[in-house]
């Protein structure tokens, strides 16, 4: 606490008093007072201004602050600084997690390369000295953290530099080493001086427990001094982060021997201590869960340390039967990863809102002595860290919808009020645009070029995004706009330049198909696209005379499996030969939804056929569908495009295309309903092309033709409220239900901005029951219907949440139509205990959700709409942890995409008959027909 104090001492009239319950207590208070004076805890590793003032006061409670801060964020205004008043009388509660740090991991290539570039070598490896320790713990008391397991990969933090561990202890930084790395022992150590220990050599304590047990009783015998401030990661792994190479039962009987053996050191080395006393935690990460599950106990005064699935999934939470140990239990979590199905290390892909879900699951859960997150080189993850350490420190007071305020709040503190509401929002953004699949993921094959305007509206969102961000820091005053690039501007921009590369690769790949000359100019925009990725490495690593150099060396373009790429590379992309015609002509025509070009002959429509059909149209769906006329000859043709009715509209009817001054050219078909044929009524439109080169001929084949059917659907007056089938489908966001019940304090909730499109639904409160279908909540969804089906797939989206409730209460939802029986649904399967993750989990983490791959099932239920008309979609979530997105209806006409369609209208809703989203975001996009950039 911060309390000011009158005559505290002979003479001294008044004084501000910082008392804290120990060290680190006080010194959280004394940096409290430094972050209210404007020194943010970035200011050294993010390089956000100190902020000058002429005055620092120190305010009794009554007083009025008379001077207001100057705006901050911007450059310093004419005349002196302001003055600063602040907040004294100040209580800090218990944090509501014990023990809260960080773990830097996974620190090739970038942070080690800086290390080597920065500080001097070490003698066994990077320079990892006490010089930058001072930098990591400064930043770690700042944030109000405490807890610190030190880089490991080629690192040694005891034997690098022996000023290391004295330094921790003297910051008041509790120290511990990673999951692999039992008793404060780095595992270079083994490797470096395992052989003065004797024995065969190997890290195996069944054939050379000999000589392990005294590298063990080393570590405690070193951490003599530091005790206090020593957390001992206990058992033991297989060398270099891999299972051990036993059986289950075997490493089950052998880790009971070994944490037996740890204790009995701890006993002979702090001979004045009670081994439950010293701080102990056994980390139940990968296959070590399975050990704990499988019987494996270890005494009650040893935390578990649960451990998400290295994608932010908590695999497990304490039960009801495992909240009174005495030792609790904590969480290990990742914001980055090395490791299947593959990494992901470059930059922030962090959605915040998932990680308030899942932590608030855990404190639910009394998972609250010990949260440690896997942060990798610490740049360039400012924000998830800062994010996640201040939910650490007070979880109620960041609760499900705290994160466009938290933000809020964090770039007023950077970059002052003026701006902090926008930046807000576009971090909030980009969370969504990054996590929806994060850029090591992405390829040409993800989004489709051809449905849905589905890559199209993923450009549109970024580009907007990329605006946003550029405009605030064109406005920012000098000195902070290094801190803004680091931390947002280059986020935003590097994830654009991905996904115009990916996007751009994919259109590639379909205009050569078609044979489209464009495809040429694609190639160029995403080389230059991959030229620009590399400008913005390069303006990160210049900033301020070069200072972060190398931390953006992470390559991230050119996977081809788990690991990182050796070198950033291209999709493979294809030129077409531009000097020479096409057998049909000099022009082409393409549609939306179809890969096929006519004329001529391809492996996407029946040869010979000249013929093309759009995606069908009705009141209720897209209110325009488009055709492509390109070049794919030398010469430059007129052409002409017609509809035989006139209540079919053509955004052109003639153009040029080709030769020097033709253009490529997206027209977009629409309909005037009040003039169509009255519902119901179902026609088929032609649209006629002709052109101007070759007299009108087409090469070798004949002239091309587009059908359009256009349905005009009618739903009754007395359907009010509910989604409407349109082109054999209906698309819903999980929280636009059309009503939901709540029964004995359970309902429904809504996660805002979770998910890759809009918001998620859940249980409330998480430690609610199991649920059933005959009393529980129920989340109920009316729907019009066209089309009678025998067999329609009902799709759910759902958050790739794994069993954290245990194998009894498995993740499961219920579903039915109308008032059939309901069919539960158990969509992550249970593991066996052998089993690392459940089937079906690597897709559910690389896609965002489970239910989006190929070959995962769990979450498509088969029903039948025998009768066209109005119904009602029932979904129950079984347990707490379910959290649903979207709903897809497929009834025979849902089309590959990666979001699936746009939300279907919505009768109550606010769409206008004949204005349904043309793609899931809503945005235009037709800026993009033509390219990436």
């Amino acid at each position: 606490m911060s309390v000011i104090i009158q005559n505290p001492l002979p003479g001294i009239d008044k004084a501000m008093v910082i008392v804290g319950s120990d060290l680190r207590g006080t010194i959280y208070g004394l940096y409290d007072i430094s972050e209210q004076a404007g020194v943010s805890p970035w200011w050294w590793w993010a390089d956000v201004p100190v902020r000058t003032q002429d005055g620092v006061w120190a305010l009794s409670p009554n007083a009025t602050q008379k001077h207001e801060p100057r705006p901050q964020g911007r450059s310093e205004p004419t005349g002196p600084p302001a003055s600063r008043g602040m907040q004294i009388l100040k209580i800090q509660d218990t944090p509501s997690v014990r023990y809260r740090g960080f773990f830097l991991n996974d620190e090739q290539p970038a942070l080690t390369n800086w290390i080597n570039a920065n500080y001097p070598q070490g003698k066994y490896g990077p320079g990892f000295n006490h010089y930058f320790h001072s930098r990591v713990f400064e930043l770690l008391l700042r944030l109000r953290a405490n807890y610190f397991w030190p880089a490991q990969w080629n690192s040694m933090f005891n034997v690098d530099d022996y000023a290391n561990q004295p330094l921790a202890d003297a910051y008041g930084i509790v120290m511990g080493t990673s999951h692999t790395e039992p008793m404060t022992r780095a595992t270079k150590e083994w490797s470096t001086f395992g052989e003065q220990y004797g024995g065969n050599g190997q890290w195996e304590y069944d054939t050379n427990n000999a000589s392990v047990d005294p590298f063990f009783k080393y570590g405690a015998q070193r951490a003599v001094p530091y005790v206090a401030n020593t957390l001992f990661t206990m058992a033991m792994r297989g060398s270099g982060d891999t299972a051990l190479s036993l059986t289950q039962a075997e490493a089950i009987a052998l880790l009971g021997d070994v944490v037996t053996k740890q204790r009995k050191i701890f006993g002979e080395v702090f001979e004045a201590r009670n081994v439950t006393e010293i701080p102990q935690m056994w980390c139940l990460y990968s296959e070590v869960q399975g050990y704990y599950e499988a019987g494996m106990k270890v005494p009650d005064d040893i935390t578990l340390l649960w451990a998400d699935d290295n994608f932010g999934n908590v695999r497990r939470l304490p039960l009801a039967n495992e909240t009174s140990r005495t030792g609790g239990a904590g969480v290990y979590y990742h914001v980055d990863y090395v490791g299947s199905p593959r990494d992901y290390k470059w930059i922030n892909t962090i959605q915040l809102e998932k990680t308030v879900e899942q932590m608030q699951l855990a404190s639910a859960r009394q998972a609250n002595r010990i949260w440690m997150l896997n942060v990798g080189d610490l740049k360039p993850l400012e924000i998830p860290i800062n994010h996640s350490m201040d939910l650490a420190y007070n979880t109620p007071q960041w609760g499900y919808d705290s994160v466009p305020k938290w933000l809020e709040l964090w770039a007023t503190r950077e970059f002052g009020p003026e701006y902090a509401s926008n930046i807000s929002s576009i971090m909030d953004t980009y969370g969504m645009l990054a996590a929806r699949r994060k850029y090591e993921n992405i390829d040409m094959t993800v989004y489709s070029v051809i449905n849905y305007n589905e890559a199209d509206a993923i450009l549109a969102q970024w580009e907007q995004l990329a605006q946003e961000a550029q405009a605030i820091y064109d406005k920012l005053g000098e000195d902070w706009k290094p801190a803004y690039y680091e931390m947002i501007l280059q986020p935003v921009l590097g994830g654009q330049v991905v996904n115009q590369i990916h996007i751009g690769a994919g259109k590639n790949a379909h205009y050569t198909e078609q044979k489209r000359n464009a495809a040429n100019e694609i190639f160029q925009q995403v080389l230059d696209a991959f030229k620009m990725d590399h400008k913005l490495t390069q303006r990160y690593h210049n900033l301020l005379g070069g200072k972060w150099n190398h931390f953006l060396d992470q390559t991230h373009l050119g996977y081809d499996y788990w690991q990182q790429p050796m070198r950033n590379a291209l999709p493979p992309m294809s030129y077409v030969q531009d000097l020479e015609t096409s057998l049909a002509g000099n022009l082409g025509v393409g549609i939306e939804g179809s890969n096929a070009t006519v004329s001529g002959d391809d492996n996407y429509h029946t040869l010979s056929s000249e013929v093309l059909t759009l995606p069908p149209m009705d009141p209720y769906g897209p209110q325009t569908r488009y055709v492509d006329i390109f070049a794919r000859g030398v010469l430059g043709c007129n052409w002409n495009i017609n509809a035989s009715q006139p209540y079919v509209h053509l955004s052109q009817t003639s153009g040029v295309t080709g030769g020097s001054n033709g253009t490529d050219t997206r027209i977009y078909v629409s309909i005037d309903w009040p003039s169509a044929p009255p519902a119901p009524n179902s026609t088929i439109v032609t649209l006629l092309i002709t052109s101007s080169c070759e007299g009108g001929q087409w090469g070798n084949y004949g002239p091309p033709s587009v059908l359009l059917p256009v349905n005009n659907t009618l739903v009754p007056s007395n359907f009010t409220n509910g989604f409407v089938e349109s082109d054999r489908h209906i698309a819903i966001e999980a929280d636009h239900t059309s009503y939901s019940t709540s029964v004995n304090e359970v309902s429904y909730i809504t996660l805002p901005g979770l998910g890759r499109t809009n918001c998620g639904v859940t249980l409330s409160p998480v430690l609610a029951p199991t649920q059933n279908t005959t009393t529980g909540p129920v989340l109920l969804y009316n729907l019009y219907t066209f089309t009678p089906t025998p067999i329609t797939n009902i799709t759910l989206f759902i958050s790739p949440s794994l069993n954290q409730n245990g194998r009894e209460r498995t993740l499961k939802y219920a579903i039915a139509i109308d008032d059939e029986v309901p069919q539960i649904r158990q969509f992550v399967p249970s593991s066996v205990s052998t089993a690392i993750f459940p089937t079906g989990w690597a897709g559910a983490v690389v896609d965002g959700v489970w239910g989006q791959s190929s070959g995962n099932t769990t979450t498509t239920s088969h029903k039948a709409f025998k009768v066209a008309g109005a119904h009602t979609l029932k979904i129950w979530a079984i347990e707490p942890g379910v959290v649903f997105q979207k709903i897809i209806i497929d009834m025979g006409g849902v089309r590959q995409s990666y979001l699936g369609p746009p939300e279907s209208f919505r009768i109550g809703g606010s769409e206008e008959i004949g204005k349904a989203k043309t793609n899931f975001a809503g945005v235009d996009v037709r800026r993009w027909a033509k390219g990436v950039v």
